[in-house]
């Protein structure tokens, strides 16, 4: 059995979308069902369930609001990682943990590489990279998945906002020198689930393909959903926030194919099919 931790979430829907297609037997939770912060509610679950796979996809991500809320952010992010760490070693579990590009500084020139050292600017990366440490020293039966940009039909994000902020407004300011990749959930959620089926452990990378800024970004959504609004690029430091975001995400994902995994599609499709989606889904975009 396969068990997704934050299935209300965009990962973890879709996960269960996947694993309903193919036939799986799984469990989606979430906090009504499993409060990951308690280590004995924790262990209880373990104890009373056989499962072969635990993909953990909750998590606090609320980036800002953790600058100014460390502690729960860690208890959330690192301290509950732990513990569910601890259990998938204890009961022989196959450990999927969904990490991030902000665990790096994003001041490399280059790409990034799985093996790369961390170097988180915010409390949110340092949870990540606190959390990918205690689970590589700890566990030999995990994988550990960096993915950025989130976008899927099942919750908030980038795409949804920029969808709405071009039908509100004549312009849109958007930042252009931060670089990396939108992940598409539903073309992410397959390929953990691939994962589960080998072991062909460690850390990987896995984006949709290619690379763009976040006004690169804004720019396709709203030509493709056929929006007007104007894009203003601006940098960084006009657009100041809590919490210091990587400069450069930009991820190597040829680990993937070194172990038979399939790369994503690229950006652009994702976005074109995630239009489609919530065309098909919610009527409109």
């Amino acid at each position: 059995m396969i068990v997704i931790t934050g299935n209300r979430g965009q990962l973890g829907f879709d996960i269960e979308k996947v694993c309903q297609d193919r036939g799986f037997e799984y469990l989606g939770i979430d906090i009504n069902e499993l409060d990951i912060t308690d280590k004995n509610a924790v262990n209880e679950f373990f104890q009373s369930r056989t499962m072969d796979t635990f993909i953990h996809c909750a998590a606090f991500t609320a980036v800002d609001v953790a600058e100014g809320n460390p502690e729960l952010c860690y208890r959330v992010n690192t301290e509950a990682v732990k513990y569910l760490a601890d259990a998938c070693k204890k009961h022989d579990v196959k450990f999927i943990f969904i990490s991030t590009d902000y665990v790096f500084s994003g001041q490399k020139e280059g790409i990034y590489v799985p093996e790369d050292k961390t170097s988180p600017l915010s409390v949110y990366g340092k949870s990540k990279a606190d959390s990918e440490a205690y689970i590589q020293n700890n566990l030999e039966k995990y994988y550990i998945v960096r993915i950025s940009w989130a976008f899927g039909l099942n919750g908030k994000n980038f795409v949804r906002t920029m969808l709405r902020l071009g039908k509100e407004k004549p312009s849109i300011s958007v930042v252009s020198d931060q670089i990396g990749s939108p992940t598409y959930t539903k073309d992410i959620a397959p390929l953990l689930v691939d994962m589960s089926q080998t072991d062909k452990y460690g850390i990987y990378h896995a984006t949709n393909e290619g690379y763009c800024s976040w006004a690169d970004f804004t720019r396709y959504i709203l030509e493709r959903a056929g929006l007007t609004a104007e894009v203003k690029d601006i940098l960084t430091i006009d657009y100041p926030t809590k919490a210091a975001r990587p400069m450069n995400s930009k991820l190597s994902k040829d680990k993937l194919e070194e172990n038979g995994f399939s790369r994503l599609p690229s950006w652009q499709s994702a976005v074109d099919r995630y239009l489609q989606e919530l065309i098909d889904v919610e009527g409109s975009l």
